[in-house]
């Protein structure tokens, strides 16, 4: 197995970069986002690979990171995620939006991506939501936000987050200014303070 490549690029395209490991090229297929981390043409680069095997032939995916090629991995784990996908997913959201969407079970951001339509968003983001911690920055307060809006009955993180979106704010943003706020809030903390610390974070970015 090829778990990571070290050498100069030679050549790239819209999906792809090809790179010359002491004389042997190897084409490595990229998020958008790998892709605009790697140096230009000629210039050394060190990229972290995994192999796909199939019937019909031997690829290389490449990944900027190895948090990166961690998230690709466990993408593939959900029904209808093939390479194509999950690297569009890579491509459309940096790791920590993903978490955040996952975490907040926000599938219309994961829709975004090309090639994900709302119900393979919805599969994804409700069969990572146990497993994407793991990958993510730790942040207990988005944890616990999480838990919140997951729960049976109206809390007020939820209903905080449901205020804000209600006044145009997207989901991830709203979920993470609430997220912040609850932070600074205490443990039992009202609607209306989030609301209030929640605008205050948000007028500040």
């Amino acid at each position: 197995m090829i778990g990571k490549l070290k050498g100069r690029i030679d050549s790239s395209g819209p999906d792809w970069v090809m790179i010359d490991v002491g004389g042997v090229c190897y084409q490595v297929y990229c998020s958008g986002k790998t892709l605009g981390a790697l140096p230009g043409a000629g210039e050394f680069a060190e990229i972290h690979t995994e192999m796909l095997v199939t019937q019909d032939m031997i690829r290389l995916a490449g990944f900027a990171t190895n948090g990166e090629r961690e998230w690709f991995r466990l993408l593939q784990t959900v029904q209808g995620v093939g390479t194509k996908v999950a690297l569009a997913i890579l491509s459309t959201l940096a790791a920590g939006d993903l978490a955040n969407a996952i975490a907040l079970q926000d599938k219309a951001m994961v829709a975004r991506a090309p090639g994900v339509g709302p119900k393979l968003a919805q599969r994804i983001v409700s069969e990572l939501k146990d497993k994407a911690p793991a990958f993510a920055p730790a942040d207990t307060s988005l944890s616990r936000l999480s838990a919140e809006l997951n729960a049976p009955r109206p809390t007020a993180a939820a209903d905080a987050v449901s205020a804000l979106v209600n006044l145009g704010y997207g989901q991830v943003q709203a979920g993470a200014a609430v997220s912040t706020a609850l932070k600074k809030a205490g443990d039992e903390p009202a609607t209306e303070q989030l609301i209030r610390l929640a605008l205050r974070e948000l007028a500040t970015t």
